[in-house]
Parts: C-alpha cells; sequence; structure tokens
C-alpha cells in the first residue's frame, strides 16, 4: 500500500449496507457511526454488547525458525518490559515496545500460543512495528504479518458472553486475558476474553472472508449492536484506557503514564531477568525517584468539555501551565464531560482543583481518580 492510499477493511460493505457515516482513520475506511449516534451506540454496548470492526489493527505471528519458542520470548523481551517467557500458553498481556528515551513506541497486545507468539499492534504503528520487529530480532525468528488478510472483531458490553456463546458455548469458561481457538459460523477463529471498553467481552481474530459472515450473523442477536469509531472512544476514555498518539507516545515514559504496571518484578532492578530493553535504566530511576509529570482524569466544575491539547494551570492567575489535555469529551455513562491529561506530579492527587484554558477562558476544574468507571472484566 501506498502513503496516499486509503484500504478498506474485509467489514467494508458490512458498514456501507448499515448506513454507517466512514470517515478516514489510520489510513481506513472506518465507520464513526451508525444512524442510531454515538450516544445510543455507547449506552448499548453499555447496557449490552456492542460490536466492533478493529480490522486496521495490526496482527504479527512471531515464530521460531529455528530454536525453542522460550528462546523466542527471550528474544521479544529486549524490546518491551513484560514477563514474555512466564506467560502460560493460552494466556495474553499487555504490553510496550519501548525506545531508548524510555518512551512508549507502541502499546501492544501479546498472546502466546503453543509455539508461536501473536502480537496485535495499533493501527498507525503497524507498519513501523513490523519493520522494528525485523531489525531487531533474531534471525532465528520468522515474522509474519496478516495486514489486510485477517479481520478483527470486538464484541464488547455485559451480553457480549450470551451472544458468542450462543454460537461457541466453550467461551463461557474462558477468563480474562484468555485465548482459544474456536469455530465460529464453521470458520476457525482466535478469541481472547479482552476489550478496549472497561466491559466483558471478546476480540475475534478471523480470515478476511469470514469477517462479513461472522459479523452478520452475531449481528442478528437482539442485544448486539454494530459500534463505531466515536463510541469506542468515548467508552476507552471512560475506562481510562490510553490511545497511542494521544495519550501516551514516543516521548512518555510507562512511569508518567501511570503504566509502570506493566513491569513485573522479574523485569525489574533485582529481577531474575532485569532490564536488557531499551530505556530500561530510566524507566527504572523514574519507578524510584518519580517521574516529571503524571497521567491524570480531569473532571471540569461546568459542562464544557476540555479537550486535546488544553492547557492546564495550577489556578486562574498563573502565567505558566502545569499540564495540558490529552484526550477528553463527553462521558455519556459518567453524565458529564470527563478528560485525561499530564500534570507535574504535586497536582496529580484526585481532588485538586486546577484551571484550564478552554477557547481562551479558563475553567475550573478537579484532577480525578481513573478510571472513571471501574471495569466490569470477567476474573475468574
Amino acid at each position: 500500500m501506498s502513503g496516499t492510499e486509503t484500504e478498506r477493511t474485509p467489514l467494508f460493505d458490512f458498514h456501507s449496507a448499515r448506513g454507517a457515516r466512514m470517515v478516514e482513520f489510520a489510513s481506513h475506511f472506518m465507520p464513526l457511526q451508525y444512524p442510531a449516534g454515538m450516544l445510543e451506540e455507547h449506552r448499548r454496548t453499555r447496557q449490552a454488547a456492542g460490536l466492533f470492526d478493529i480490522s486496521h489493527m495490526g496482527q504479527i505471528t512471531l515464530r521460531p525458525k529455528s530454536g525453542s519458542i522460550e528462546e523466542l520470548c527471550l528474544a521479544v523481551e529486549r524490546l518491551l518490559p513484560s514477563d514474555v517467557l512466564g506467560l502460560a500458553t493460552g494466556r495474553q498481556r499487555y504490553g510496550l515496545l519501548t525506545n531508548e528515551r524510555a518512551g512508549i513506541r507502541d502499546d501492544i497486545m501479546f498472546a502466546r500460543r503453543a509455539n508461536h507468539l501473536v502480537l496485535v499492534v495499533n493501527a498507525a504503528q503497524r507498519e513501523a512495528d513490523a519493520e522494528y520487529l525485523r531489525a531487531e530480532l533474531p534471525a532465528s525468528a520468522d515474522i509474519e504479518t496478516h495486514f489486510g488478510e485477517r479481520a478483527l472483531l470486538a464484541l464488547q458490553g455485559p451480553s457480549a458472553e450470551d451472544a458468542l456463546a450462543r454460537h461457541v458455548p466453550e467461551v463461557r469458561s474462558m477468563r480474562f486475558m484468555e485465548v482459544r481457538d474456536v469455530t465460529l459460523a464453521g470458520f476457525p477463529c482466535i478469541a481472547a476474553r479482552s476489550g478496549y471498553t472497561g466491559e466483558d467481552g471478546f476480540e475475534l481474530a478471523i480470515s478476511a472472508d469470514a469477517a462479513g459472515p461472522i459479523a452478520e450473523l452475531l449481528a442478528e442477536e437482539d442485544c448486539v449492536f454494530p459500534v463505531g469509531l466515536g463510541a469506542r472512544d468515548t467508552l476507552r476514555l471512560e475506562a481510562g484506557l490510553c490511545l497511542h498518539g494521544n495519550d501516551i507516545d514516543e516521548d512518555t515514559t510507562p512511569t508518567e503514564a501511570g503504566l509502570a504496571w506493566t513491569i513485573p518484578s522479574v523485569r525489574r532492578q533485582g529481577g531474575v531477568r532485569e532490564g536488557g530493553f531499551p530505556g530500561s535504566e530510566l524507566i527504572f530511576r523514574e519507578i524510584v525517584d518519580g517521574s516529571r509529570r503524571r497521567r491524570i482524569g480531569l473532571v471540569p466544575e461546568g459542562r464544557a468539555p476540555m479537550r486535546r491539547s488544553a492547557l492546564i494551570f495550577a489556578n486562574d492567575d498563573a502565567r505558566e501551565p502545569v499540564g495540558s489535555v490529552t484526550s477528553g469529551g463527553y462521558g455519556p455513562s459518567v453524565g458529564g464531560p470527563v478528560s485525561m491529561g499530564y500534570v507535574v506530579p504535586e497536582l496529580a492527587v484526585p481532588g485538586t482543583s486546577v484551571h484550564v484554558d478552554v477557547r481562551g477562558r479558563r475553567l475550573p476544574a478537579r484532577i480525578a481518580k481513573l478510571p472513571f468507571l471501574e471495569p466490569r472484566y470477567r476474573r475468574n
């Protein structure tokens, strides 16, 4: 694909037939919303089940050409500060690809299968991530990308299990972050119990030709509603989940982002497999000494949304900003505007009063605990 082409996901016709408003996102035509509108799509996901097309994201398979899967896991650990070796077969984790400045190159999901690893990476980063893996992993690692040839669906919400289990009964026994091979509508499918909404649900990796039939089958369920990018963003914002390119990027460290929990003790200082990943010494230093800023939740005292790039001030008279907003909008389930951003550590305390510049006016707000809504993942 050239840099000017916009791709269609395998579900383009599915969206068009349902009257979706299509937009370009990460070089793909994606549904922003359907005729019901973003607020209704958000509400239906929280109360029933939303069906999302996330096929624009990158799926990458890593296999050992020679050597063992354990040796491949150790090689991958040189690129991200996660416990890849200790991940059990059939499980997945959230992790961070870091750079030498301790910034976040990308945030990913990685799963361990019997003899390979499967990575799901962000759409805007997928080509760069694949190139990076090819450059940094040893020649003994086979790197296979599935950009365009596979699809990815997400079924999210309290009714997601019932809707999927009517066709695949065994998903009822799956735990949070479990990955399993199943058959859906006659097609092989990799089901993961995870998502990006704060709700229980599943992500389904399938072949491109299976996408349409599976989406049609799930959409026939009374409790399932197609959902676009707009509601996906408000759902993840209420859940306090980061969007790469907004809330985290190559200049954001895991400690600043509140994501140091992704670095387990085995990879930290004194751990059995301490460090060895890009930026490790800087990250270790921040874990001990603290970072220059911290990600926070932000709730306005009024009704005006506080959106990305808005500057945050300690008070109405302060001359210099103490931080900025990275994501913001109306939270339908919260019932008001919510934002995320970064401030200096001394102000990153829930309840602290600040002011935010909104179109030239400094409006009062307070620092809030994240997430805005407690997640409802299936833990057992």
